[in-house]
């Protein structure tokens, strides 16, 4: 059902179908010697099979659209950072090297507010994410190409990897027993502790848990709203519709696009923040006893 719907009525892209001509049948043959036969004894447990989630198997689709459109995306985003970059200059900068540099700016002072001057060694990541989802949701505006992120399966991908890489900043900082500890809330009275905080730390830990759900499901809705509104508005009364019209949406679409890349990498660094501290702070709780020493009684 997701996969349907993700597609969102478009034809198979001409390069989809170029691809699968060619590697389809060897990845079909793969697919239902191994994958398929995993997955039916998977899905038997709740009464269905592999061909009833995924859809038909076939060699036409072997390699799914929003697979060969993601990898296109990463592709385009090394291009792209490549061909802005050109020849560094300090003294010459090119316009492409003035824009690139314009977007790491954007991209550091956002870090720096949103996680603290700390968190600029998280930016590498950080940037990668915001670059690769904006070419994903611009790509959808081109002919012959389609937004994998208009796909159920690639948010939800991009999600889960923001879930698992702020987990690890959490762990690899605090510790495995502290970055769970975070989520009992702050220390209470020893009653209250019995009472509250068990409730306080299965609310967080359910909160934390459905991120990537709520994470994947945001970006994957608003971009396959946007995709079907410009095929149901273009086709409302064709030829008419056909002409002015797809300028005007293509210029809401590239805002969508803009829009729904701040708030998934703004998320991303907001979750970032909550398990990552200034190193200060960790010398100062570990050190505090030191840096206030007992007074000296007067002899």
């Amino acid at each position: 059902m997701f996969l349907l719907a993700a597609e969102g009525g478009h034809h198979t892209p001409l390069i989809v179908e170029f691809i699968n001509h060619y590697f389809g049948e060897p990845v079909y043959h793969f697919q239902m010697e191994y994958t398929k036969k995993i997955w039916d004894k998977f899905f038997s447990n709740f009464g269905t099979d592999a061909e009833a989630v995924f859809g038909p198997y076939t060699v036409e689709n072997a390699i799914p659209w929003y697979t060969i459109m993601f990898v296109i995306a990463c592709i385009l985003s090394v291009v792209i950072i490549n061909i802005l970059k050109g020849k560094l200059s300090e003294d010459d900068p090119k316009p492409g090297q003035m824009t690139l540099e314009a977007g790491f700016l954007a991209i550091k002072d956002l870090v720096v507010r949103v996680i603290g001057e700390h968190g600029f060694k998280y930016f590498p990541v950080v940037a990668t994410f915001a670059v690769l989802v904006l070419v994903s949701n611009l790509m959808g505006l081109f002919p012959l190409f389609m937004a994998p992120t208009a796909s159920v399966n690639v948010t939800f991908a991009l999600a889960i990897a923001s879930f698992v890489y702020y987990n690890y900043v959490g762990i690899s900082e605090n510790g495995i027993f502290s970055h769970l500890g975070h989520l009992a809330g702050p220390k209470l009275p020893l009653l209250m502790t019995l009472i509250i905080t068990p409730l306080i730390f299965s609310v967080e830990l359910i909160s934390n848990m459905i991120r990537p759900f709520t994470l994947g499901v945001r970006l994957f809705a608003n971009m396959f709203a946007d995709e079907k509104i410009f095929l149901e508005i273009t086709n409302l009364y064709p030829p008419f519709t056909q002409f002015l019209v797809p300028l005007l949406l293509t210029g809401l679409g590239a805002f969508v696009a803009l829009v729904q890349t701040l708030v998934f990498t703004l998320l991303s660094m907001i979750y970032i923040s909550e398990v990552s501290h200034p190193p200060h702070e960790h010398h100062d709780e570990e050190h505090g006893s030191a840096a206030h020493p007992a007074p000296v009684e007067a002899v």
